[in-house]
């Protein structure tokens, strides 16, 4: 047996902690704050819940897993898991609203006919299609073995670009994104939509994302969409359960000052106050982009943990979500998943990509309209509107920013047909530096998945570090952020680290 200090409690510590105590280790969690769950946040007022992180399950494969290993009772007794059909409504700025039905390729394929044209689905599942041999190529180096030792052949694109034709020969650089949709999908704007919305959600520009990034697309569409009834934070609140069950010890407001290093391996981790937790093995889920291995959670120049980037703000994009309670039920037919899309695109990737682009009043809007009697009183409705934004470029601490932001946000919503302002109550901005403050996320930046191609550069952190007995997971170690990925890096440090 050994002693393990896994450093977060946020989704990937606990997953990896239930599943080490399973292994017969005995497990130490130290969370800084004085709850669990990280980026699966909650806010709560007048009766109104409102999950504060994602609000949508891909993937539950991940978790299913997690549930069967640590346990006997499958995921589905833990928590309430529901297809969300019809997947996503889009709303286009020419006025086009097109509903995509959950995990039917074919449906998809048809939708698209119908609102684009005959031929748009055929276009389409083409391209997806390419991205299921994406799927195929790095689903097991990707998402369930550890980094390769030499993850040189995952810096190359597996994206089986078509030949190309006339002076297109004579480029020799890597497929994009924007090529996919240029190239492939016609430059269709509709089609274009659908596909860069995709990256946007996961804050890569699809000006420079590789081609493969349309294996986010494939995912979505071939395993599908899930909710959580009661929002995600019940997932949380299912897997903190599962690790009291193990006998996981949980230690709230316990911020970790650094690992301590004896003979340059890892013995386990000094807290704010000088005390040491002693552990033979330490896994952390700390932001491996803000800090040494050696002095995890040490103040840095910001004075939260981490040193300051150059201009106080990462280039990496952030969210803005406001939370809506509203007067009335959801109406009849309402989607669960609305995308209201930028009517300027490249204006839009310019603001979050580039610096110093002036910002856009109409940004891409994911609105989440969950009908669910635990999240709102009888008679009413909750909402989310989610926007990627960039970190930098405006000062989201400075007074009014971040309301005038959400005022335009709303406005661009409601003149795609969504009628939210009229029934609006109260409302809730959050911005990346309340998502930082909350999880210690960089500056707040989106979790961003592990992808194939350029160069290696968006590949994470290996989970095995140079130091013997440390470990890393979340979204900033391998395979990536998001909620499948944090609990498959749970999944693969746990591995590496094997029975007692």
């Amino acid at each position: 047996m050994a002693r393990i200090v896994v450093i977060g409690a946020g989704m990937s510590g606990l997953a990896a902690a239930s599943r080490l105590a399973t292994l017969g280790h005995r497990v130490t969690v130290c969370e800084a704050s004085g709850t669990y769950g990280g980026m699966l946040g909650r806010h709560e007022r007048d009766g109104f819940a409102f999950d504060t992180g994602p609000g949508l399950l891909t993937l539950p494969a991940v978790y299913r897993d997690l549930a069967l290993k640590t346990g006997r009772e499958p995921l589905e007794e833990l928590v309430e898991l529901a297809p969300v059909d019809p997947e996503s409504r889009h709303l286009l700025p020419d006025g086009t609203s097109l509903l995509l039905p959950n995990a039917s390729r074919g449906g998809v394929a048809q939708a698209l006919d119908a609102a684009f044209g005959a031929g748009s689905g055929e276009r389409w599942s083409e391209v997806v299609n390419r991205g299921r041999t994406v799927w195929e190529a790095t689903r097991r180096p990707l998402l369930e073995e550890p980094l390769p030792e030499d993850p040189a052949r995952l810096g190359t694109d597996p994206y089986p670009a078509p030949p190309r034709r006339g002076l297109a020969r004579l480029r020799r650089t890597p497929w994009t994104l924007a090529d996919v949709a240029r190239q492939e999908l016609g430059g269709h704007p509709g089609l274009t939509a659908l596909l860069h919305e995709h990256a946007l959600r996961f804050g890569f520009d699809p000006r420079t994302a590789p081609a493969g990034a349309t294996v986010l697309p494939y995912m979505e569409q071939s395993f599908g969409v899930w909710y959580v009834r009661g929002g995600l934070r019940a997932l949380a609140d299912a897997v903190y359960r599962r690790c009291l069950d193990r006998g996981v010890e949980v230690r709230f407001d316990a911020r970790v000052a650094r690992v301590a290093l004896d003979a340059g391996r890892a013995s386990g981790v000094v807290l704010t106050g000088g005390e040491r937790v002693a552990g033979d093995i330490v896994v952390s889920s700390t932001d491996t982009r803000l800090f040494d291995p050696e002095r995890i959670g040490a103040a840095g120049p910001r004075g939260d943990g981490g040193p300051a980037p150059s201009d106080g703000r990462p280039d990496a994009p952030g969210r803005v979500s406001v939370l809506l309670a509203l007067r009335g039920p959801r109406p009849a037919g309402t989607a669960h998943r609305t995308v209201v899309h930028a009517a300027d695109p490249a204006a839009e990737q310019s603001w979050v990509f580039d610096r110093d682009a002036p910002p856009t009043g109409r940004p891409t809007v994911q609105v989440l309209r969950p009908d669910d009697p635990a999240l709102r009183p009888d008679g009413y409705e909750s909402a989310v509107l989610t926007v990627t934004v960039p970190c930098r470029g405006l000062d989201w601490a400075a007074p009014g920013v971040a309301d005038r932001f959400a005022d335009q946000v709303l406005d661009h919503a409601d003149a795609a047909g969504l009628g939210l302002r009229e029934r609006l109550m109260w409302r809730v901005v959050r911005t990346p530096l309340d998502t930082e403050a909350e999880t210690g996320a960089w500056s707040g930046s989106v979790p961003r998945p592990a992808l194939a191609g350029a160069g290696g550069g968006l590949l994470q952190s290996p989970n095995r570090r140079p130091q013997p007995g440390l470990f890393v997971i979340g979204g900033a170690a391998h395979p990536g952020g998001g909620l499948a990925r944090v609990g498959m890096s749970a999944c693969i440090t746990a591995g590496l680290i094997g029975p007692a």
